[in-house]
């Protein structure tokens, strides 16, 4: 049945920033497909008794994605627990919002380094043990700031570091192809988690936001969670190098 696409039993699933919001989400999707999930951030947040108590398959593992030595350090562990490692989603990021003048070196390295480079570090750990056990799948939580400058905040960093992601993901899936190694990305835009709930409640931005966005709302976790279980299952078996954008028609504006 065409529906059994959509299932990922016997998989091994890591998720990246995995306690909360969009990580979170994705965990529990690919868990209710029947994947075997690890979560990954630097604090446990609750969501691993959270998912065990639904009956999903599920472990944490700390990591602090600004350590450059972190990404591997897990991957290889899980591959050594587990065997393989069929899901990567690479979801950890922070949002700063800074006019480009009060930019300072340090948070321009953190947003950088957690936002594009670790991701970068997580495919080049992973790859390798994806192409020895005959395939895998990527997916990268991109943003609609890597295709269009939002306002009114200013994040031209924020905005460089997405775009970056979503280039990453085209040329990893064009490499990688024959390896049966398949790299997709989600550009996800306003969503309800806790790393947008200031700016929409915002008296400023909100208002800018809503007006930017036809469906004239915030989109929901599950509404990108779908999506990822999507792309991370044979039911996205041709697809590879896309960037899938889930905006509530933001960038048409």
């Amino acid at each position: 049945m065409l529906i059994d696409k959509f299932r990922a039993d016997g998989k091994i699933a890591l998720i990246t920033g995995g306690t909360r919001g969009i990580g979170l989400g994705i965990a529990r999707a690919l868990a209710e497909a029947g994947a075997t999930i690890i979560v990954s951030a630097r604090k446990e947040a609750g969501s691993v008794e959270a998912l065990s108590k639904e009956g999903h398959t599920v472990e944490f593992r700390p990591v602090d994605m600004m350590d450059p030595d972190a990404p591997k350090a897990l991957i290889d562990g899980i591959v050594a627990d587990h065997g393989r490692l069929d899901i990567l989603v690479n979801n950890a990021g922070v949002a700063i919002s800074r006019p480009m003048e009060e930019f300072d070196d340090d948070s321009y390295d953190r947003l950088m380094t957690v936002n594009l480079t670790s991701v970068f570090r997580a495919c080049r750990a992973a790859l390798p043990h994806m192409k020895s056990q005959g395939g895998g799948v990527i997916l990268n939580i991109g943003s609609i700031s890597a295709i269009v400058s939002n306002v009114p905040q200013p994040q031209a960093a924020y905005n460089a570091s997405k775009a970056a992601v979503h280039q990453l993901t085209k040329s990893l899936a064009s490499d990688h192809a024959t390896d049966n190694i398949r790299v997709n990305a989600i550009a996800p835009g306003y969503i309800v988690t806790d790393m947008t709930a200031g700016g929409l409640e915002d008296p400023v931005m909100a208002p800018v936001w809503r007006q930017m966005t036809p469906m004239d709302r915030a989109g929901d976790v599950d509404e990108i969670a779908t999506a990822a279980l999507y792309f991370c299952t044979d039911a996205s078996s041709y697809c590879t190098g896309s960037v899938l954008v889930i905006d509530g028609g933001y960038t048409t504006r």
